[in-house]
């Protein structure tokens, strides 16, 4: 039984004490899912041994079996060797030591796939309602899909033309624009939307998940309009802990198989998802001669380092590098 725990009650299982230190850490979702996920597989791995059973040794035979044997990316490896540090130190209380002679996947540098100005209205072109919006939101202002799911109307400021993107990658806010076209299409969005709401709340539901302690701190504010989803899902969904039906944002494979259809539909060739539409508004931007600082703001990178990978525009046509083969 552990230190504190209540007489008869096991102690947390292990993962549920992973779970709960990431929360407490304020770690996204999506790196909690990721983190549970590698631990699992470094368990499974050494048959199922206690992590508390095992240390360096292990951790070291683990990241060079994902190297030489999964062939995983060094991004992939460095994210496992994360989340086994975090495992040890904030979980188990122990720090790693030397991991000794680590193979290390062997860092590879790729250039963002782009659709071509003309690419991305055919891909448009083939997506309408909801789908539509999304998709030219996501490519008129750099956003991420996940930070275009869990837009809320008070993010919106049409006066500003202003997007508050809240929360991206690294925990950090920051602003874009409302691009023009598409000012008008989410006004009429939203107004729908907000019909959606009232019906919701005339049958007594229409209550809407809050981040971290807000809902305790304001208790009526879950109800409020402003924090709804700018798109929220069809159907509502019923919460088990509280019993409470409210509506979730459109799950993010909603869009994701929309746009591959419509990249099908529209023919063209390049392995592209929802994400291109981010690389190819910074590299567009670029393009029309927009400073690099000025692009790494908008997309919310923390280095421009990150932000220059979307050089590779200067060597190639239009504005950039003439081949010596055409002057000869």
């Amino acid at each position: 039984m552990s230190i504190g725990a209540p007489e008869g009650t096991s102690p947390p299982r292990l993962m549920d004490r992973m779970r709960d230190a990431l929360r407490s850490r304020h770690y996204s979702v999506r790196t909690e899912q990721a983190y549970c996920r590698w631990v699992r597989r470094f368990v499974l791995f050494h048959e199922c041994t206690h992590p508390d059973e095992m240390g360096e040794t292990e951790i070291n035979e683990f990241l060079t079996h994902l190297a030489v044997r999964q062939h995983v990316s060094a991004s992939t490896q460095n994210q496992a060797l994360c989340a086994l540090l975090f495992l040890y130190r904030h979980v188990l209380g122990r720090e790693i030591g030397s991991l000794g002679d680590v193979v290390r996947a062997r860092p590879s540098t790729r250039l963002p796939v782009v659709l071509t100005r003309g690419e991305v209205r055919a891909l448009l072109g083939r997506l309408d309602g909801e789908a539509w919006l999304m998709a030219s939101l996501m490519y008129g202002t750099g956003m991420r899909l996940g930070e275009c799911l869990r837009l809320r109307v008070l993010d919106v400021d049409f006066d500003r033309a202003e997007v508050t993107v809240r929360n991206g990658k690294g925990g950090s806010d920051r602003v874009t624009m409302v691009p023009g076209r598409l000012a008008r299409p989410l006004r009429e969005h939203l107004a729908r939307v907000r019909l959606v709401h009232e019906s919701d709340l005339a049958d007594g539901w229409g209550r809407v998940e809050l981040p971290a302690a807000l809902a305790r701190k304001y208790p009526s504010a879950p109800a409020e309009w402003k924090w709804q989803w700018v798109f929220p899902q069809a159907n509502r969904w019923r919460d088990p802990r509280t019993g409470r039906e409210g509506r979730h944002h459109v799950h993010a494979t909603v869009l994701q198989r929309a746009v591959k259809t419509a990249i099908r539909g529209a023919d063209v060739t390049k392995h592209a998802g929802c994400h291109t539409l981010r690389h190819s508004f910074a590299t567009h931007l670029l393009e029309a001669g927009y400073d690099i600082r000025t692009i790494q703001e908008l997309l919310g990178h923390k280095s421009v380092n990150t932000t220059m990978v979307y050089t590779h525009v200067l060597n190639r046509g239009g504005r950039g590098v003439r081949s010596p083969l055409d002057d000869a």
